[in-house]
């Protein structure tokens, strides 16, 4: 795939950059669950702490920028403040953080000349540019190139570590990286995007072999980018979650009340075809009788009984997959075994995660929110080897598209 190779060229990172007193524009992901101003989980701010600290320790002044939540009018934007992730960030990095409540303007302005080196300064959700006067305008998400242009002009070099939104062309990314390289200004990856690009990137081009992919959630048509491309370079694509029952109609059997995309079904068929046996479908689910944790489920193989709806992978399947799984060296999950969020249909989704946990010699990437979510409540996190901060977009990237986020980044 010539466009995944091309991103995964070297490119220019924050350690090539000079960061002595400059302003350092750096675009990250804090779009952490917040309700009444209480930050749910703040992963996605430690995981900017490696890069952030770097410039500080480097004399650079770090200017952050990032979205939160999605604005579409005006009453959107007071529980969708930064506010609390500059409180959070000032503890993690123990020592204040500036924040500025605008977007643009003279107070944007006058705060960041007013910078000391080697200080932090956070700026409003640049989602609040896509409302304005009350008219939803889409300046940031639409990457509106004058909204860019004046990010742009605030600094003197660009930093984006913000792999969550790589798959995004919005004004905070991509336009102020345009922008950036029309005054020959350096446009760099931290090291959370330095560290997604090498990982996947190696991952899909250049696997350690066995290389297994795992890919699970509802829907076929979320995935069918992904297991085309992967399936010239995989050894095995395990299949799970609801779209295993597509698959299941593909092959002409009972799906009973099971999730079933039926026009994707020749789709699934030409994959089956194409895939051959490359392709582990789950040999027996968990059926219920509705969706619904409570409701009265058992395990049945292979043909879905009518009047019940598959809702996760069952023990032999997992058996199975752990028996592709166990010679694995490279690994890359995406997507839950079945609807992880009721604990009755949770186990496939956790015993895969805990198998992962015990492989060793092997590189391990874990992506998308449940699968994410599984190794964390499971507490292997710290036995595999990258767990990617970027749902959608690891999804792109592994799909061999080219990504906006990662093609602004200039190469060496």
């Amino acid at each position: 795939m010539i466009i995944l190779e091309a991103m995964i060229l070297a490119k220019l990172t924050v350690s090539d950059l000079d960061l002595d007193g400059k302003k350092v524009l750096m675009r990250v992901d804090f779009n952490v669950p917040i309700k009444d101003g209480v930050i749910g989980d703040d992963n996605r701010i430690q995981a900017a702490l490696p890069t952030i600290e770097y410039v500080l320790n480097h004399n650079g002044k770090a200017i952050l920028f990032s979205h939160l939540g999605r604005i579409k009018k005006e009453d959107d934007k007071p529980a969708l403040s930064l506010r609390p992730v500059a409180e959070r960030l000032s503890n993690l990095l123990n020592k204040p953080v500036t924040f500025v409540p605008v977007t643009e303007g003279a107070q944007l302005e006058e705060a960041i000349n007013n910078m000391a080196d080697g200080s932090v300064l956070l700026v409003e959700n640049t989602r609040y540019e896509d409302v304005v006067n009350g008219e939803y305008v889409k300046r940031e998400s639409g990457n509106d190139p004058k909204l860019g242009e004046y990010w742009a002009s605030l600094g003197d070099e660009f930093i984006n570590d913000a792999f969550g939104t790589a798959h995004r062309s919005h004004a905070s990314n991509a336009g102020i990286a345009d922008a950036m390289r029309k005054d020959g200004k350096p446009v760099a990856a931290g090291f959370l995007m330095e560290k997604e690009i090498q990982f996947l990137g190696d991952a899909v081009n250049n696997p350690q072999r066995p290389f297994v992919a795992i890919l699970g959630g509802a829907k076929v048509s979320d995935k069918i980018g992904v297991i085309d491309n992967l399936l010239d370079k995989a050894d095995k694509i395990i299949i799970g979650g609801g779209m295993t029952y597509t698959f299941y109609a593909a092959k002409g059997m009972n799906i009973g009340n099971s999730l079933v995309e039926e026009d994707k079904i020749e789709v699934a068929k030409n994959i089956l075809e194409k895939g051959g046996d490359k392709i582990v479908l789950p040999v027996d689910s968990v059926v219920a009788k509705e969706f619904n944790n409570d409701a009265e489920h058992k395990v049945v193989e292979g043909d879905i009984p009518d009047g019940w709806m598959a809702l996760d992978i069952g023990p032999k399947s997992v058996a199975e997959f752990e028996d592709v799984l166990k010679d694995a060296k490279t690994v890359v999950w995406n997507g839950p075994m079945g609807v992880f969020e009721m604990p009755n249909y949770a186990n496939g989704t956790l015993e895969i995660g805990k198998f992962l946990g015990t492989l060793s010699g092997a590189t391990t990437i874990v992506g998308g929110g449940d699968s994410t979510a599984a190794v964390k409540q499971l507490g292997v996190s710290d036995k595999l080897t990258h767990i990617s901060t970027g749902g959608g977009a690891s999804l792109e990237y592994l799909e061999g598209k080219a990504l906006p986020g990662i093609a602004a980044i200039d190469n060496k």
